[in-house]
């Protein structure tokens, strides 16, 4: 019996070990290649992982994948027979990625060592930059760093100011106007007239008093190039979220100010079949001592119609504001916003929800 036990263990064994020797293997030379440090001004570099088929049945590579958009690998896509040789190359693009880099190469095949994880490293050496980076934005030969002033938040008393750097790339001067100037923004150039590869700036200086609107806000100006026809695409972009500011009230007064208070501040409309629409009315109150004023009410889209009772509510009167939602184009799950701005030093700014399901019409 005990021989019989063992003649049984030494089969399987074999068996087992036959099995094996019969499988593909990859056997990678390599599986880190350190580029060193390389020059971002250079472009893309490669390596290449050689390997050989030491097992007993072809190698067939089913997938390479690499961790980043910036590695792109290449490989034997035919089978590779026992004793063959096969490759895996990566292709490292440095460009915009100044900086030590490590990034991995997954290989999925057939082998009995799969999945297989190469690695490439190296530190790229930043190119200097020239106008066109540091000057993104091109209008006729002037080139500015920036299109967009965001002023982010402002009281509504503040004048704040801010600048735009400018470049004439072009060979001749250019003379630098606006058009189409808010009354509230006021905008120069210095010089007015750029000589070629000449550096200026753009100040615009925005007064919020005079914009007489609360919340976020945009507006937009334009660039007129050596006194030539009006171009829409010359365009300035101007932001800001004016709020007011209570910073000097005193203490008595902020005990004596309003204070509003909503019943709710989400509303869930439920399912709504596509071309339905849906009106709530949220409810609030002036839980303060002194009059509430409500500076804007703003929907986040304009399938949100807004609309207030009123906009004056005495201390410990209630207001409602009335929502309508237009589901004309909508599909699936809706969320859809509701900014109260007020008087209210607590809660200036207070956002409602109306969300719910959309789904379409039955054929």
């Amino acid at each position: 019996m005990k021989k019989i036990f063992i003649f049984a263990f030494l089969l399987v064994i074999s068996v087992s070990v036959f099995a094996q020797t019969k499988s593909a293997s990859m056997s990678f030379k390599n599986t880190h290649h350190d580029f060193g440090k390389i020059k971002e001004v250079d472009g893309a570099v490669s390596t290449v992982f050689n390997f050989v088929n030491t097992g007993k049945e072809p190698v067939i590579i089913g997938k390479v994948k690499a961790t980043c958009g910036c590695t792109t690998p290449t490989w034997t896509n035919t089978p590779i027979p026992p004793g063959g040789s096969g490759f895996v190359k990566a292709v490292y693009d440095p460009r915009n990625r100044p900086g030590k880099f490590n990034k991995s190469i997954t290989v999925t095949s057939n082998s009995e060592n799969s999945p297989v994880f190469l690695r490439i490293s190296g530190e790229v050496i930043q190119r200097e930059p020239t106008i066109e980076d540091l000057y993104r934005f091109k209008i006729g030969d002037i080139r500015l760093k920036q299109n967009m002033l965001p002023f982010t938040r402002i009281y509504n008393t503040s004048v704040r100011s801010q600048t735009i750097e400018i470049v004439n790339v072009g060979n001749k001067e250019v003379s630098i106007g606006f058009e189409r100037i808010p009354e509230h923004i006021s905008v120069k150039a210095e010089p007015i007239v750029l000589k070629p590869k000449e550096k200026g700036k753009i100040k615009v200086s925005y007064d919020a008093n005079k914009k007489r609107a609360w919340g976020y806000v945009v507006d937009r100006f334009y660039l007129k190039l050596n006194d030539g026809k009006f171009d829409g695409a010359n365009r300035i972009t101007v932001s800001a979220t004016i709020s007011e500011d209570f910073s000097k009230l005193t203490e008595e007064e902020k005990a004596k100010a309003p204070l509003i208070n909503f019943t709710e501040k989400s509303f869930d409309f439920g399912t709504l079949t596509q071309g339905q629409s849906i009106t709530h009315e949220f409810e609030f109150k002036n839980a303060g001592k002194s009059d509430l004023m409500i500076r804007e009410v703003k929907a986040s889209c304009g399938c949100t119609a807004v609309k207030p009772n009123k906009k004056q509510i005495a201390p410990g009167e209630t207001a409602t504001i009335k929502v309508t939602f237009n589901t004309r184009g909508k599909r699936g799950r809706q969320s859809k916003s509701i900014t109260i701005i007020s008087n209210d030093p607590q809660n200036s700014r207070t956002v409602l929800w109306i969300k719910g399901m959309v789904n379409m019409p039955e054929k």
